[in-house]
């Protein structure tokens, strides 16, 4: 399926947001996801199916200053 990730096609096989984050790599700590402009606990990601065309967006802490 194709999704849009930080305003960027992707196709994906993930069905849920934590085989999304599986698949892209993303670190344990200092990321969080929005479906359509809404926060997603990480304690959700397992249960949030994905869906053809969904928008997610993806953050990353950054250190420095």
């Amino acid at each position: 399926m194709q999704i849009n990730v930080n305003n960027k096609p992707l196709d994906t096989q993930a069905a849920t947001l934590e085989m999304l984050a599986a698949e892209l790599s993303l670190p344990a700590k200092g990321v969080a996801v929005a479906i359509g402009n809404k926060m997603v606990q990480r304690s959700l990601w397992a249960e949030t199916a994905l869906s053809e065309d969904m928008h997610i967006t993806i953050i990353k802490a950054a250190c420095g200053g």
